[in-house]
């Protein structure tokens, strides 16, 4: 695993962060009424997925970090369930979903791939 001096080296994490505002400008324009309801959910998980991602990397150890992946993880399958359902909601019908599911599907893979490193570099328990 090569070295990285800072979270913001990880393009995962940039990667992330892109993400994040994509889902922000996705939701923009949503029906005022779902403010409180997907737009915030929605919000919050993508903010989610590069902000654990950073605090995994300024804990302590590796334990910590891989699990704080994992989390960023488990998000973006939260994610990527609420974008399913936009899609199916009359007002979600006609949205481009192009640059987010493009995001998300990188996000997950990479984040997949550095949690899979953890575990076999650093024998680190599959489950939390």
């Amino acid at each position: 695993m090569n070295k990285v001096s800072n979270y913001k080296d990880l393009i995962v994490w940039q990667k992330a962060k892109k993400l994040a505002i994509a889902i922000f400008e996705l939701t923009e324009n949503f029906p005022k009424s779902e403010i409180y309801g997907l737009v915030s959910q929605m919000r919050r998980c993508s903010v989610s997925i590069p902000s654990n991602i950073a605090e995994g990397s300024r804990r302590g150890s590796k334990k910590d970090y891989c699990q704080f992946l994992r989390i960023a993880f488990g998000s973006g399958a939260e994610l990527e369930t609420q974008i399913e359902i936009l899609k199916e909601l009359s007002f979600g019908k006609n949205l481009n979903y192009e640059k987010v599911d493009s995001l998300l599907e990188e996000v997950m893979k990479m984040l997949n791939k550095l949690i899979n490193q953890f575990t076999t570099n650093y024998n680190l328990p599959t489950t939390s």
